[in-house]
């Protein structure tokens, strides 16, 4: 089972951040556009928590419509996932709606990524949440979730600059920002 284990950080310094990044070896690529529809199944509350439901997004980024399926392990941030190329934004909503998903939130974000070995590093402009560094594992393996979140979290501490951890995903970040 492919899953997705990650870490997320509000950023107060990007350019101390990029800075820090670069030091620690990470390039990371031009910025893109990224604009996620998030869906959540239908009769779903956000009261209800994650844990136990499965959510998908579809993403345009250039020319590209990705759709993906998400399913909450021990917590938001780990989750098993599923991901494929779509031709086609508006027929893959139609599928989901068809299939009971809700549309929930859209974000849309400039992104700019980049690896330190294993993980992926994310610097995220979230429009209407702000500036995020978001590192992820994707693995295949049997290990435990939340020791990995530790040290991804001890890998971004590491770096020595003034980030403040949270355990929101981008969609419960952006409904909660002022209108």
């Amino acid at each position: 089972m492919r899953r997705e284990i990650e870490t997320k950080y509000r950023v107060r310094d990007p350019g101390a951040l990029v800075a820090a990044l670069g030091a620690a070896g990470v390039v990371l690529g031009a910025p893109a556009r990224q604009d996620d529809q998030a869906y959540a199944p239908r009769g779903w509350d956000p009261s209800q928590g994650k844990a136990g439901f499965t959510f998908a997004r579809l993403r345009t980024q250039g020319r590209e419509h990705i759709l993906t399926t998400k399913t909450p392990m021990a917590d938001a941030m780990e989750c098993a996932e599923q991901e494929t190329a779509v031709a086609d934004r508006e027929a893959a909503h139609g599928v989901l709606t068809a299939l009971g998903y809700v549309p929930h939130v859209r974000i849309v974000k400039t992104r700019r990524t980049g690896s330190a070995g294993p993980i992926g590093v994310c610097l995220d402009e979230v429009e209407g949440a702000g500036m995020f560094l978001e590192l992820e594992l994707v693995v295949e393996d049997g290990r435990d979730g939340r020791a990995a979140q530790a040290g991804l979290d001890a890998w971004a501490r590491g770096l020595g600059v003034d980030l403040e951890r949270t355990t929101d995903t981008y969609d419960v970040l952006v409904r909660a920002a002022p209108a």
